[in-house]
């Protein structure tokens, strides 16, 4: 049997704030009833953890701020966080809301990822880089 793949992800990581509603607002409108969930996510997050479930040794590389949550969810899958840069500012959020026939409205603030540079980037003995 082969080694797994090693494959590193240079990517996004967000807190995702969703609110479930039954039906999204108008603008100006409010809508109440809404659920609530904070969860670990972002783009190159997400692909870090799905290719760590598939079996690959995963490196992410990213920027994240002081939130704990998106880090935790990295290493509990799983997925070297070595390359991780812990920035002294706000970390990358989503706002999501998602109706009851699962459409949505997302708006992120990119906090942290956009302060990614090429200087915080090292692909070490990849394999793959996805970005």
């Amino acid at each position: 049997m082969s080694a797994p793949p090693r494959i590193t992800v240079v990517g996004s990581a967000n807190v995702d704030l969703v609110a479930r509603c039954e039906r999204l607002p108008h603008p100006g409108e409010t809508v109440t009833g809404a659920t609530f969930e904070r969860i670990p996510g972002g783009k190159g997050a997400n692909q870090a953890v799905a290719a760590a479930r598939l079996g690959a040794r995963v490196r992410f590389v990213g920027r994240i701020g002081r939130d704990e949550l998106v880090l935790r969810s990295l290493e509990s899958e799983g997925v070297d966080v070595s390359g991780v840069v812990r920035d002294p500012g706000e970390g990358g959020v989503a706002l999501i809301l998602v109706d009851a026939n699962g459409e949505n409205v997302i708006v992120v603030a990119p906090g942290a990822n956009a302060r990614l540079t090429a200087a915080d980037v090292d692909v070490g003995d990849a394999d793959a880089v996805i970005c």
